[in-house]
C-alpha cells in the first residue's frame, strides 16, 4: 500500500469518528441527527427549543472553532461528506426598509462582510456570502439586522464573522475589490437572491474541517467555500419569518476596541479617519466560517508594517543616541499565513 493509499485511509477512518462523536453527543441530549440523505425526508420534522440549542451552541462561540483537521487532510474530509439530497430551496428576496440610516448602515456592514469574507472570491461565491447574513436576519437564532448579524460576537472574542476581531477594519481595502463588494451588497439589500445556496446560514473554507459540519446540511461549494443550512424543519423556508428592525446601531460604535502600540499614537490616529477601511488580509489556519479563535493565538489588533517599522525606528534611533555601539533588539509582530478568504 501506498503512502499516498495509507493517509487516504487515515483519513477515511477519522470522517468516520467524527460522525460517530457528533450522533454520540446528539443521542447524549436525546436528539439523533438525520444524514444529509435523511434530511430531505425529515425536513418537516418541528425543533423543539432544547434541539435548537444544542445547535446554536455547536456552532457558535467556543465550540464553533473546534477543528478535526486542516490542510490536505481537512479536503480529503470535506469531500467525503455528502451533500443533501433534498432540494436546494431559494430564500425569499430581501429589500432592505427604514430610513436613509438604515439603508447606509445596512449597505456598509454587508459590503464589508462581502469584501472581507469573500472578496476575491469567484462572484457567485461573493454573492453567497451576502445570501447567508440575509439568511441569518430571517432566522430566529440570529439578530435581526443586518450590522447585527455582521457583528454578532464583536464583544466576546469570538466573532461570527473573522474580520470583525482580527484588525482588519483598521486598514484601507483595495478599491477595486471594495467597489465590486458593494455593488454586490446592494443588490442583495434590492432583493437579489442567491439561489445556489438556498436558505444557507453558514459556511466554513475548505481547508478546515470543523466538528459542527456533520451536524448541518451541506448545501454547496463556491470557490473555497462550503454552504450548510440548519438540518430538518429549522433549514426550510417556513422558519426564515423573522422581522427586519432596522439598524440601531452605528457600525461603528460595534467593533471592538484596536489596542494600539504606545509609539504608534500619530499613525493610530491616522488609521481611524475611514470607516471603509481593512485591507485584504491572511486569514488564520483555524479560521472556522468566520470564526475567530482568540485562544490560538491571534488578538484583536494586527499591526499595520509601516507601522511596526516606524515604531522600530524610533526605537533604534533613541537607541543609537545613548549608545550607538550597542545592538538593539526589536520584536516585530507576526502576522500568521494563510489561505485568503
Amino acid at each position: 500500500m501506498t503512502a499516498a493509499q495509507q493517509a487516504k485511509r487515515r483519513v477515511a477512518r477519522r470522517v468516520s469518528v467524527l460522525s460517530g462523536s457528533a450522533l454520540l453527543v446528539l443521542a447524549a441530549t436525546g436528539w439523533t441527527v438525520a444524514s444529509s440523505r435523511a434530511d430531505a425526508v425529515n425536513s418537516s420534522d418541528p425543533i423543539v427549543p432544547a434541539k435548537a440549542a444544542f445547535l446554536v451552541d455547536a456552532t457558535s462561540g467556543t465550540h464553533s472553532v473546534q477543528l478535526q483537521a486542516v490542510g490536505d487532510e481537512a479536503k480529503i474530509i470535506n469531500a467525503a461528506m455528502p451533500f443533501t439530497s433534498g432540494p436546494v430551496a431559494s430564500a425569499r428576496p430581501f429589500v432592505v426598509s427604514g430610513d436613509e440610516v438604515d439603508e447606509r448602515r445596512a449597505l456598509l456592514c454587508l459590503s464589508q462582510a462581502v469584501y472581507y469574507e469573500a472578496g476575491f472570491e469567484p462572484l457567485a461565491g461573493r454573492r453567497a456570502v451576502a445570501q447567508v447574513v440575509l439568511n441569518r436576519v430571517r432566522h430566529p437564532a440570529f439578530p435581526k439586522s443586518v450590522c447585527g448579524v455582521v457583528y454578532q460576537g464583536s464583544r466576546t472574542g469570538v466573532c461570527q464573522f473573522t474580520f470583525v476581531c482580527d484588525g482588519a477594519l483598521y486598514r484601507p481595502p483595495e478599491a477595486g475589490a471594495w467597489e465590486q463588494a458593494r455593488a454586490i451588497a446592494k443588490a442583495a439589500l434590492a432583493g437579489y437572491v442567491e439561489r445556489s445556496v438556498g436558505e444557507a446560514t453558514h459556511y466554513h473554507a475548505d481547508y478546515v474541517a470543523p466538528r459542527w459540519a456533520p451536524l448541518l446540511a451541506k448545501v454547496r461549494q463556491i470557490g473555497a467555500h462550503i454552504f450548510y443550512r440548519w438540518p430538518g424543519s429549522w433549514g426550510q423556508p417556513r422558519a426564515f419569518a423573522g422581522r427586519y428592525v432596522g439598524e440601531p446601531a452605528d457600525p461603528a460604535s460595534l467593533r471592538p476596541a484596536r489596542i494600539y502600540l504606545a509609539s504608534n499614537s500619530a499613525s493610530s490616529s491616522e488609521s481611524k479617519k475611514s470607516v471603509y477601511d481593512g485591507p485584504p488580509i491572511a486569514r488564520a489556519p483555524n479560521d472556522v466560517g468566520g470564526l475567530l479563535d482568540t485562544s490560538k493565538g491571534w488578538t484583536l489588533n494586527i499591526p499595520d508594517p509601516r507601522e511596526t517599522r516606524s515604531a522600530a525606528s524610533q526605537v533604534l534611533a533613541a537607541q543609537q543616541q545613548i549608545k550607538p555601539a550597542a545592538p538593539v533588539a526589536v520584536a516585530s509582530a507576526a502576522v500568521p499565513v494563510g489561505a485568503a478568504r
